[in-house]
């Protein structure tokens, strides 16, 4: 046998042995072990010092007699364990006791060629040895179970019990059979216990006064409870630091307010109070106007244990308002607004940092006047106030006419149920001839209004039930129905960052990722009826005037499932809220001069249609590769299944939207046009080829004639964005001709710029490294592989090499060297 096997047999019967060696302590010595946890568990829970005297010395004689007792008896049945029992075991366990036919001789014949096999197949069986499982037996010889009484006794001392209670114990068996003389001038034990705790809001610890060296200054937090155990009826505590909180003499209690000194039984404590300052809080910068209208205050608080908990408290500025038209009359009382500022849930609470956002649009006081004041608090109720700010409340800006009338109308009627007859008339007036302007329900719903008006005092239940309905309308005329679909699409975002947060399951996480998707799409296409521009066209941040498309968007929510699909939720949480913050203030951006060719016909439209179209078939392609696989593991490969023809279909659509999208294509007549359009036919029947591919279940060959139709796609997108490059180019050369005269000139004295390829004029197109397009200006031309401002996604990259790889593998005219590499990188891909 190797040495690896022989150890494998030794190591068995070591542990085989040490298994036996416990069943005969644990058999000979349990009730030895029992009695000594019980005599532990006895002295470190006190339960010593709880006897009579009289009865301990008896008490202690008897349990020490005991344990002798078990001793005796334990070593009377103890028998050493032998190497031989440990072979007898483990022997036991295999079938025809190999180990003790491997010691056996021949008696009949000597050793011949039968007996070395025998042997050989003794070594063989003797491989299989395992440790054998140790088991005392200890439930039958212990009926009544007392070893676990022994263990839990030993368990609870080890909680509950402690060093002191062990001495108090042994002093006093000590003093009980020692001499009078002797027992007086033996230590029994700490006369006094004592702790300092301080204020849970300090988060500091509890101090063990005992543990405190000799002379040393203790300082403790303002209002922190000192309280005593006292042992010795003698014994005393006197003290300055502050109020009493009990008055039992066995345990007196204190709190800490002011630094002092305390004794007890002899021994002195130097207290020096720390006191506890109030917070300080300071507002940020004044929130800016946000398209949502919401208010974003920021603000900084800091305490030295810290802040507890901390308000906004918004008051109307009446001296400040325009008292003129609704506002002239005095307006009726209405209590200041008081919000909590969001606070961290833990941590250190001595430096916060924190953001107030909330949605007060539809507060009476919205776009008026304000004074806004900040107060934190401590744990001891110390308050510390910000100076007031003055500002205006955010509120959302109404553009419409008859939308800003109802507001203002609104406004007025919450400020005063006195304007209600003036309210009356001007609402009269906006609606006389409502043809054109006002729908008819929402007509009828303002002459019902009017009529509630006029109809004499308002309860305020009828003005709030009224403020609301005149909110509903201007909120219609102004959006149609764009504010519901942002409020939408900020639940769902909400929803799903919560999920996130919490560990959802996929299956849950999935669903409201599509929720997402299905509001974030029905918001954006609203976003863009308001304007009378596609949907795909582009929009615009406000605060950072930065462009976004709807492809853009729908690449970065696309990213954000991915992440989801690893379950890399944490970028994915990141990620999300990235994109929260990037649809908060989106809007349509007009560009003077570009109206007409963002339209539904215009040159982005059919270049944002075709990138479509290319992922689509991207998709189709990847899904046709995965079934394939599917296939050749289950060794169908060539037959048409229910998916293939599911594939088709969807190829057969595909294919028919291309068609469609070649008959709108712009440029008709031009270079760069023709171009695209044959490039696009070209595609169309490498698209019809793969459906009938795909009927017929031949899938390589489908996933051939789909690389050839993206590879005519993109030779075609290509065609197509040079094409509108040029026009872009000679519009601006018409525009500034005199000035691209005169910077060619100095270009021409300058030479080549440094950076550009042989001299390459701003108009011109570059490619950098990666294989993306520069114009002239720096600016990356992105087609379909960008998310964000102009960065590749990796995935889509390794998508479209995962393609050419492809496309390349199915060429038959490559070299039979080429293609089986190609085929390896797709099988390991």
């Amino acid at each position: 046998m190797s040495a690896q096997k022989i150890w494998s047999v030794r190591r068995a019967l070591r542990l085989t042995g040490w298994g036996m060696w416990w069943e005969r302590v644990a058999r000979s010595f349990w009730p030895l072990a029992t009695l000594l946890a019980l005599v532990l568990a006895c002295f470190a829970l006190d339960l010593v010092s709880a006897v009579p005297a009289g009865w301990l010395l008896w008490l202690a004689g008897g349990v020490s007699l005991a344990v002798i007792a078990a001793a005796i008896w334990g070593g009377l049945r103890f028998r050493p364990v032998r190497r031989a029992e440990v072979v007898a075991r483990l022997d036991g366990t295999l079938p025809g006791r190999p180990l003790a036919a491997l010691s056996d001789r021949a008696a009949v014949g000597g050793e011949g060629a039968l007996w070395q096999a025998h042997l050989a197949q003794m070594r063989q069986v003797a491989l299989a040895a395992r440790p054998v499982r140790p088991d005392a037996e200890l439930a039958r010889r212990d009926p009544f179970a007392l070893r676990l009484v022994g263990l839990v006794a030993l368990a609870m001392a080890v909680i509950f019990g402690g060093v002191s209670e062990i001495g108090r114990g042994v002093a006093a068996l000590a003093s009980t059979a020692a001499p009078p003389e002797i027992a007086a001038t033996l230590p029994i034990g700490p006369s006094w216990e004592g702790w300092a705790e301080p204020p849970a809001y300090t988060r500091r610890p509890t101090i063990y006064l005992n543990a405190l060296p000799e002379g040393e200054r203790m300082e403790l937090p303002k209002g922190s409870r000192v309280t005593f155990r006292l042992y010795d009826e003698a014994a005393e505590v006197v003290q300055d630091i502050g109020p009493a909180l009990s008055e039992e003499a066995q345990a007196p209690g204190f709190r800490a307010e002011n630094s002092g000194r305390i004794e007890v039984a002899g021994r002195g404590f130097d207290v020096t109070v720390l006191p506890d300052l109030p917070p300080v809080i300071r507002a940020g910068a004044l929130s800016e106007r946000r398209a949502d209208g919401r208010m974003v205050q920021d603000y900084r608080a800091s305490d030295d244990h810290g802040v507890m908990r901390a308000v906004a408290r918004i008051a109307l500025d009446l001296e400040a308002v325009d008292r003129r038209f609704g506002l002239a009359i005095d307006p009726e009382p209405r209590e200041a607004v008081e919000l909590p500022l969001p606070m961290p849930r833990g941590g250190d609470r001595k430096q916060v940092r924190g953001q107030l956002v909330r949605d007060l649009s539809r507060h009476p006081w919205a776009n008026l006047p304000v004074s806004l004041t900040l107060r934190a608090e401590d744990g001891i109720e110390q308050v510390g106030t910000a100076p007031p700010i003055r500002a205006v409340l955010p509120g959302r800006r109404f553009f419409q006419p008859l939308a800003a009338a109802l507001i203002e109308m609104r406004r007025d009627l919450l400020w005063s149920r006195g304007n209600a007859g003036r309210s009356a008339e001007i609402l009269r007036a906006v609606t006389w001839q409502p043809e054109g302007f006002v729908e008819p329900r929402l007509y009828g719903e303002l002459r019902g209004a009017v009529g509630l008006l006029e109809g004499g005092d308002l309860t305020i239940k009828q003005r709030d039930e009224l403020a609301e309905a005149l909110w509903r309308a201007a909120i219609e005329l102004e959006d149609g129905g764009l504010s519901d679909a942002l409020e939408r699409m900020q639940q769902a975002q909400q929803k799903l960052s919560e999920a996130i947060r919490n560990g959802a399951s996929k299956d849950e996480i999935q669903r409201l990722m599509d929720e997402l998707k299905e509001a974030t799409d029905d918001y954006t296409r609203m976003l863009a009826e308001q304007s009378e521009a596609d949907p795909s066209e582009r929009f615009t941040r406000q605060k950072s005037n930065q462009i976004v498309t709807a492809d853009q968007i729908q690449e970065m929510m696309d990213e954000i499932q991915r992440l989801m699909n690893e379950g890399r939720m944490a970028e994915a949480q990141e990620l999300l809220e990235q994109f929260n913050r990037m649809m908060e203030n989106l809007r349509i951006r007009e560009v003077e001069g570009e109206g007409r060719g963002f339209g539904e016909g215009g040159q982005n439209g059919s270049m944002n249609r075709l990138a479509d179209s290319l992922r689509e078939q991207q998709r189709l392609s990847d899904e046709a590769f995965r079934d394939l696989q599917e296939q050749f593991n289950q060794g169908q490969s060539g037959q048409p299944s229910e998916n293939s023809d599911d594939l088709a279909d969807r190829q057969r659509q595909l294919r028919e939207e291309l068609g469609q999208q070649r008959g709108l294509l712009p440029g008709q007549g031009s270079t760069g046009g023709d171009e695209a359009g044959r490039q696009l036919d070209e595609a169309g029947r490498a698209m019809e080829q793969a459906e009938e591919a795909l009927r017929q279940g031949d899938m390589s060959g489908a996933m051939q004639k789909q690389a050839d139709a993206i590879q005519s796609m993109r030779e075609g997108m290509r065609a197509l964005g040079d094409m509108m490059m040029d026009q872009r180019q000679g519009e601006a050369g018409r525009d500034g001709e005199q000035a691209g005269e005169a910077e060619e000139g100095q270009r021409g004295l300058a030479g080549p710029r440094s950076g550009s390829p042989q001299g390459q004029r701003d108009g011109e197109t570059a490619f950098d490294p990666l294989g993306r397009s520069r114009d002239g200006n720096g600016n990356i031309i992105a087609g379909g592989d960008t998310i964000g401002d102009g960065v590749v996604d990796p995935a889509r990259r390794a998508r479209d090499l995962l393609d050419e790889i492809r496309r390349r593998s199915g060429q038959r005219d490559r070299s039979e060297d080429e293609r089986g590499y190609l085929d390896r990188l797709l099988d390991r891909f």
